[in-house]
């Protein structure tokens, strides 16, 4: 498997394990299955002749319910990673999840644009195939056809000939999918000793992920080692920024400390 070594703003190297081709079409197909089960579901649920009769054959009626009903499933990878921090379904049953190349969680914007570009990965067939019939080229059908392939194969050969495996939405939002082949000691990085009657004071922290937090104790250690000051300063803007807490200690090393403890106070201890 490729790895992949990230150097974050605070000047530490962290080690990730990209997700392979197969397991990204492994939970591709998953979360295409759940979509078709809901499909399958909803449409079976739903009698649209009796929906016809109720809207006096009224089609954009009827079309706009449908265009309703699909939009779960038009969706559902976009929320599903804003939601479950990087991963859908398919990708939490494979381990595998959506990062940033700086290592930390993707913002919103990260998602949508990762999102929205799917059109080229997997549908640029679709864009195309739309200028080809507006032309009226000869050997149409097999063009056509051609076409079909090619563009259902963008996303696939990108992932195969980058060297992040990205496809081209990853390489516009800056995100690349990892493999969390290593959970169980992931975890352990992020663990901090707390007392029993100890009392936390940022709840905002647990916007960070386990990811993040593995990243900020390692910085903080490094930091701390060689009195580099402007990385603490930098870090503890850095947690300010993602969580929008306001902080009560005037330390940069108290403030840090504090973040780190209440976060395994609230992901651990309750």
């Amino acid at each position: 498997m490729k790895t992949l070594q990230i150097k974050t703003a605070q000047n530490v190297n962290i080690k990730f394990t990209v997700a392979n081709v197969g397991q990204r079409l492994l939970a591709f197909a998953v979360d295409n299955v759940l979509k078709f089960a809901y499909i399958y579901i909803v449409y079976n649920i739903f009698d649209f002749q009796a929906l016809d009769r109720a809207f006096n054959g009224d089609n954009w009626t009827i079309k706009a319910i449908s265009v309703l009903i699909l939009i779960p499933v038009t969706f559902y990878s976009l929320y599903s990673e804003i939601l479950m921090d990087g991963q859908t379904i398919g990708k939490k049953l494979l381990k595998i999840k959506v990062i940033n190349e700086d290592g930390f969680k993707p913002s919103i914007t990260d998602f949508v644009m990762r999102w929205f570009l799917r059109i080229i990965d997997f549908n640029l067939f679709v864009l195309i195939v739309v200028y080809v019939m507006s032309v009226g080229l000869p050997n149409e059908d097999m063009i056509v056809g051609l076409l079909f392939i090619f563009g259902k194969l963008v996303g696939l050969l990108l992932i195969i000939i980058t060297k992040k495996n990205q496809r081209f939405g990853d390489i516009i939002a800056n995100t690349v999918v990892i493999y969390l082949k290593d959970t169980a000691k992931f975890s352990d990085t992020i663990l901090v000793d707390l007392e029993n009657e100890y009392v936390a004071m940022y709840p905002n922290v647990i916007q960070l992920s386990d990811n993040d937090v593995r990243i900020i104790k390692e910085t903080f250690k490094s930091a701390k080692k060689y009195n580099d000051y402007k990385t603490l300063i930098n870090l503890r803007s850095k947690i300010i920024e993602v969580t929008g807490i306001v902080s009560k200690h005037k330390s940069d090393t108290e403030f840090i400390e504090t973040v780190l403890k209440d976060y395994n106070y609230y992901t651990q201890k309750m």
